[in-house]
């Protein structure tokens, strides 16, 4: 009997697809990745994670369904994935394989893995850590017998962006000091997340263009390094029979829309993802265009693999894009926030709908509206002119909510998951938000920054 395909997947949190070489951006972040898949694989070009953050982000991606599904919206996720659930790893594992996890336990959607392996990912140096764990875990997989699946969440585009010399400069050829640059202003005057700032920042820098090339920074160091563990698997001589993905659980905000360097928000820098996969066995490579979401990658994966695990995925087969099968089009969706602020909304190729259900300690209108073709950054929002268009939209919304209700038999997570801010209650006012959430402590972020500079990050 003919062995079934190993899995390799990056899942590289925080990676925003637009600040990718891969994607066409300009700066040349990801030249490894860019050779690898060049060479014959296949680059989805709209895939998107409609959940944010991480938790539903991951939990859509390792099991084939949507919030409704795994009844999973909120970054502070109580408990684990529903029982009735079963994830990629535990259905890899009823037909034959093992599975090992690196740096991901303890999230709900990491059940299982046949293994667990820790690595430090919230300091410098994240990528190189991830290769000391998983470059002798790969070695060792692919001496044995049995198919498998190595998951690797990399942490490197994910805020603190620390990067080490050479890569600081590598973007970035200005003064990070000028005393003139009033950019970092109100970045520092955002009392919810100043302290975290202040922990990893350099101390007195001025220039956000400075933290941006940071964090291009941290993905290109990432992808040398991710250019090691494709090395190790060409070595091994398993690369013909394994499927590599690159994929990620959310983007990131950098300096859009005043949600500086984090990942909350549903704007589209959060909401598209990227996705690219090679495996040397599907006769197909080339752009996708089709808009997908990270609820397809299992009922993907699985057809790459030849397994039919009798599951009513809410994601799709995206193989079928390239047969005259072919697969249905999902060209509007819903999209979720339970992070450090609870929206939802409606995306259709044309617009972009946000509802508040509560309010934002961004002080943000209730309700947002962007015309995604005129106006791709999102900077104008037409609700109170275009009242039509709102009103239709959450129409829209409010019916595809009322269907996946009645076909799961749950209420929509975004009312059931209630201690999304880990405060057990929604906040009546902006201020009151505002003056509530909090990362980062004034003393932690001196001592963090006087052993950074020790260590020479930022210097």
């Amino acid at each position: 009997m003919t062995k079934k395909p190993n899995i390799l997947l990056f899942g590289i949190d925080s990676l925003r697809s637009d600040h990718m070489s891969l994607y066409g951006y300009d700066r040349l972040t990801t030249p490894h990745i860019d050779k690898y898949i060049a060479e014959g694989g296949i680059l989805f070009e709209n895939m998107f994670s409609p959940s944010i953050p991480t938790t539903p982000g991951y939990a859509s991606m390792l099991t084939g369904l949507d919030c409704f599904g795994t009844d999973c919206v909120a970054l502070r996720h109580e408990g684990g994935l529903l029982d009735s659930i079963k994830t990629l790893p535990e259905i890899l594992a009823e037909n034959g394989y093992t599975s090992t996890c690196i740096g991901f336990k303890g999230n709900a959607a990491s059940r299982g893995f046949s293994k667990y392996i820790p690595y430090e990912d919230w300091q410098p140096d994240k990528a190189e850590s991830m290769n000391a764990a998983a470059i002798p875990e790969l070695k060792r997989l692919a001496k044995q017998k049995k198919p498998w699946l190595l998951f690797m969440r990399h942490m490197d585009p994910h805020s603190p962006y620390y990067t080490k010399k050479p890569f600081d400069r590598l973007f970035y050829a200005g003064d990070e000091f000028d005393k003139n640059n009033k950019s970092l202003n109100p970045v520092y005057a955002f009392k919810p997340f100043r302290d975290y700032f202040l922990s990893w920042f350099p101390e007195g820098c001025t220039d956000a263009e400075y933290i941006i090339a940071q964090y291009d920074s941290s993905v290109a160091y990432m992808d040398m390094c991710i250019n090691q563990i494709l090395e190790t698997l060409r070595l091994t001589g398993v690369e013909e029979d394994t499927i590599v993905v690159f994929t990620s659980d959310h983007g990131e905000t950098l300096y859009d829309h005043d949600c500086y360097f984090d990942h909350h928000s549903i704007y589209d820098n959060v909401l598209n993802v990227p996705l690219a996969i090679r495996y040397e066995k599907f006769p197909y490579a080339g752009k996708v265009p089709d808009i997908c979401q990270v609820k397809d990658m299992v009922p993907t994966l699985l057809s790459l693999c030849g397994i039919d695990a009798g599951i009513r995925f809410d994601g799709r087969d995206l193989t079928k894009v390239f047969t005259d099968e072919g697969i249905r089009q999902e060209s509007e969706f819903y999209i979720t926030e339970a992070t450090w602020m609870r929206k939802h909304g409606w995306r259709t190729p044309e617009w972009k709908l946000i509802v508040a259900l509560e309010p934002d300690f961004h002080f943000k209108p209730p309700v947002e509206l962007y015309n995604l073709i005129d106006d791709p950054g999102e900077n104008n929002n037409l609700a109170d002119r275009e009242s039509e268009v709102v009103a239709f939209l959450t129409a829209r919304m409010k019916a595809h909510i009322k269907k996946r209700e009645s076909e799961t038999g749950r209420k929509n997570p975004m009312l059931t998951n209630r201690n999304w801010n880990g405060f057990g209650r929604p906040f009546k006012s902006s201020e009151e938000a505002y003056n509530s959430l909090h990362i980062g402590d004034p003393e932690a972020a001196k001592r963090l920054q006087a052993k950074l500079s020790e260590m020479g990050v930022g210097d």
